[in-house]
């Protein structure tokens, strides 16, 4: 009886010792699961979101390549759930029908810019080509970030009732003042020449006596054809030589204040924008600051390098817009801005522009070294003025 009791108690030791090596086991898998789970996430296999993107902008100009910048970081960045499929200008619409594409839903995204659609309201022109209070578009950039900008940039989509939402990036080097038959000496040489330009460029240069004419870049070359325009500005060397400017122009002046801070502007349908989940809401607003940097540097790259083929191979003569012409386009916005500051939300956009300049531009400016002395140290003579 003795023996048969201490046997049972050896089996139930037993039993509690093979109890707890399963319990150990099964504990063991499932914290290795567990780990497995931490270390390697769950993939989603959530239908992917396709947005339909056009820009304002051909196939062979660079601007197309700054739009593809952008749609590489998303795409790239949103791990497959979230794609932009891009379409190059006139796909859908003309390049100054994308905002109204994109508003009616037509499209789910737009790239271009602010001074395509002026027409609505010319404090859209504000935002990226406005008047220079001594800003640069790294500074003009800075404003919409920092200073305001974006806020008031709402505030007037709203008030004109554009179903959008934007972001900017990529802050232009100065626009040339253009392509001429002959050199620009001074503001006289302007009045009554047939000018194509964009914006409030284009009420600047008729202040200064210029007949303008508004057109896409795509359209100049034809309109100088047919004698539409005489002269024209677009954008930047690399541009200017896509569309064929030194085909029919050999006079480049560079340098003016009629577009001297632009930015592009990357809109979306506001339904389509606000019925995405937030990770990818903030995937193409923090791709527009990460496109904004490369296209930048890209620019500065290949924007010499066809400033130089321009001079070299296709026979252009460069000339600095000269000091008086600059002058004169200064007076040029003085005048017009009595006009347009009548519209109170114009002024309180261009109030605020203007303060931030007038403390942004002052640190810049005074704190600059002088790059043009330096340059002039290891090149003399090659800038020419």
């Amino acid at each position: 009886m003795k023996k048969e009791k201490a046997k049972k108690t050896v089996d139930k030791k037993e039993n509690v010792k093979i109890g707890r090596r399963k319990f150990l086991k099964k504990a063991a898998v499932a914290g290795a699961a567990g780990a497995a789970t931490i270390g390697f996430p769950m993939v989603s296999r959530a239908q992917t979101t396709v947005l339909k993107m056009q820009g304002a902008w051909g196939a062979k100009d660079i601007f197309n390549d700054y739009a593809t910048d952008y749609v590489k970081r998303v795409n790239e960045m949103a791990g497959g759930r979230l794609k932009i499929q891009y379409l190059i200008s006139g796909a859908v619409v003309k390049a100054f029908r994308v905002q109204d594409a994109v508003h009616k839903g037509v499209l789910d995204a737009g790239h271009q810019v602010t001074v395509y659609w002026y027409g609505k309201s010319k404090v859209a022109s504000l935002f990226g080509s406005g008047p220079v209070f001594g800003q640069n578009a790294h500074q003009g950039l800075a404003w919409i970030y920092y200073g305001g900008g974006q806020e008031l940039y709402d505030e007037l989509i709203q008030k004109l009732g554009i179903n959008t939402v934007g972001f900017f990036c990529m802050p232009m080097p100065t626009q040339p003042l253009g392509w001429f038959k002959k050199p620009v000496n001074n503001a006289d040489d302007l009045v009554g020449l047939k000018y194509r330009t964009v914006g409030l460029a284009a009420d600047l240069m008729q202040e200064m006596g210029v007949k303008v004419t508004q057109l896409p870049g795509g359209e100049i070359v034809p309109a100088l054809e047919r004698g539409v325009i005489e002269a024209f500005e677009f954008n930047n060397p690399t541009s200017d030589r896509s569309f064929g400017a030194q085909d029919v122009s050999k006079v480049y002046m560079l340098g003016s204040y009629h577009q001297a801070a632009e930015y592009f502007e990357i809109i979306f349908n506001k339904d389509k924008f606000n019925a995405l989940e937030k990770e990818h809401q903030a995937i193409l607003k923090y791709a527009a600051e990460a496109a904004s940097s490369n296209n930048y540097w890209r620019g500065l790259d290949q924007y010499s390098k066809d400033l130089q083929w321009l001079k070299g191979s296709a026979g252009v003569k460069v000339y600095r817009t000269p000091t008086s012409v600059m002058e004169a386009q200064l007076k040029a916005w003085d005048k017009l801005l009595v006009e347009l500051d009548k519209d109170p939300y114009f002024k309180k956009v261009v109030a605020s522009q203007k303060a931030f300049a007038r403390r942004c531009a002052y640190y810049d400016i005074l704190n600059s070294c002088d790059y043009k002395l330096a340059y002039d140290h290891h090149f003399p003579g090659e800038l020419g003025f």
